[in-house]
């Protein structure tokens, strides 16, 4: 249990640097590069450093530690309530940026910065956290340490099979996302965080269930035995497919692309009562009859005058 608590306290310090990191720039940056670079910078740096340490926990904690997977995925879920709260907006997800540019909430140039702190903020992670287990301050990072030498790829499944998982994984996480989105915090971290751990459970002993580019990227590109090319269509097209079907799937069409809704009849937005259709109906039987004559009144001829 000892080796667990150095990891539970690396998380803690992790997320406590990063909120410095996205308080501290908050009033000398602008407006616009804080939330494009800064706040992505920071998430990502967060996300991908608790990502590879729990990596680490997934493959030597079940025989180097004595704790099951149900340790494992309860830490997954905490983790994600706490990047829920503190990442402030950001995501640390390319996809999630690509989302919010095909539905108008992004510009491009705002997209562009976003993925490039991703990918810098991850990558910083990645020396951040070598840097961590050279120490070894347990024997899961000594493992570790020896591990990293020769790593293999998490993809255990066909390239197709493998770009199908992780396209469905991103198309119920991204749809999840738009379900949520103008939802209280309260509803939406939990949700998203619940989707997360199922998915990773689910998903994980095929592909390790990353649903995120530059994530993959970072963590498992340099590992033996998958190309890049095989890499780059079960990690990168498989969750960018996914969050395009997401997004077509919850708005009817790509609002980027489209105006008109291709999918889901839209009724007219305003709706005559029906008290009121009634009365009308009435007063127009009450035009066309002539209680005189006791007949209908004939009908005015709207045709072309002759002279």
């Amino acid at each position: 249990m000892a080796g667990l608590n150095i990891s539970i306290a690396f998380f803690v310090s992790m997320v406590a640097i990063c909120e410095v990191c996205r308080r501290l720039p908050k009033r000398l940056c602008p407006s616009g590069l804080y939330q494009s670079v800064v706040k992505e910078f920071a998430a990502s740096l967060q996300l991908a450093s608790c990502c590879q340490e729990l990596r680490m926990l997934v493959e030597i904690g079940p025989w180097g530690g004595g704790f099951g997977p149900d340790v494992v995925l309860t830490l997954l879920f905490l983790l994600f309530l706490t990047h829920g709260l503190s990442f402030a907006g950001a995501s640390g997800n390319p996809s999630v940026s690509f989302q919010e540019f095909l539905t108008k909430d992004s510009s491009c140039l705002s997209t562009l910065g976003k993925v490039i702190s991703q990918y810098a903020g991850m990558e910083a992670a990645k020396v951040l956290t070598t840097r961590y287990w050279a120490w070894e301050l347990t024997d899961f990072h000594m493992i570790q340490n020896l591990m990293a030498q020769d790593c293999s790829s998490p993809l255990h499944s066909s390239v197709s099979q493998g770009m199908f998982v992780e396209a469905v994984c991103a198309l119920l996480f991204h749809f999840t996302l738009l379900r949520f989105h103008h939802s209280h915090a309260m509803y939406r971290v939990p949700a998203v965080a619940l989707i997360v751990t199922v998915l990773a459970y689910t998903a994980g002993p095929y592909t390790a269930a990353f649903f995120n580019p530059t994530l993959a990227l970072t963590l498992t590109f340099h590992c033996s035995g998958v190309t890049l090319l095989e890499n780059i269509t079960v990690y990168c097209l498989g969750p960018i497919v996914g969050m395009v079907v997401a997004v077509f799937l919850y708005h009817g069409n790509i609002p980027l692309l489209f105006q008109r809704n291709l999918l889901y009849y839209q009724k007219s937005k305003y709706r005559t009562p029906k008290g009121k259709v009634a009365s009308l109906k009435q007063d127009e039987a009450k035009d066309l009859w002539d209680p005189k004559k006791g007949q209908p009144r004939s009908k005015p001829d709207h045709g072309h005058r002759t002279e």
